[in-house]
């Protein structure tokens, strides 16, 4: 159990926030840098993102632009993360699973701050 949650709920949030966060920071560098810009950053962002945003062009519709899709398709990762999950294990209040990737990130944050404050 981590945080009050079985391991494995937790290692698939896990991984469903790590696709998500690189689709979000695809659709970041893409604001700056073209999708075949040779920024090590932007290489890794769109050869680890495009196997999942080709198992999602079904669902992606033909009139969105396409450096807009990264982030269209984050937004099923976050809805599954946030919604879905949560219902499939049972909670009755939406958000009751709400990122545990975040929420360790979060305290991580917290404690190397403090750290630096004292």
């Amino acid at each position: 159990m981590v945080g009050g949650f079985p391991i494995w709920v937790v290692a698939i949030d896990y991984l469903l926030g790590v696709v998500m966060w690189t689709l979000i920071g695809r659709f970041a560098m893409g604001i700056f840098l073209s999708e075949d810009s040779s920024f090590f950053f932007m290489r890794f962002f769109v050869k680890s993102t495009n196997p999942v945003i080709k198992v999602f062009a079904i669902l992606t519709p033909s009139f969105l632009v396409q450096p807009l899709i990264p982030i269209y398709v984050a937004w099923f990762f976050f809805m599954v993360r946030f919604y879905l999950m949560p219902w499939l294990l049972g909670y009755t209040v939406m958000g009751m699973l709400s990122f545990p990737l975040e929420t360790e990130f979060a305290h991580s944050v917290s404690k190397m701050v403090g750290f630096f404050a004292n």
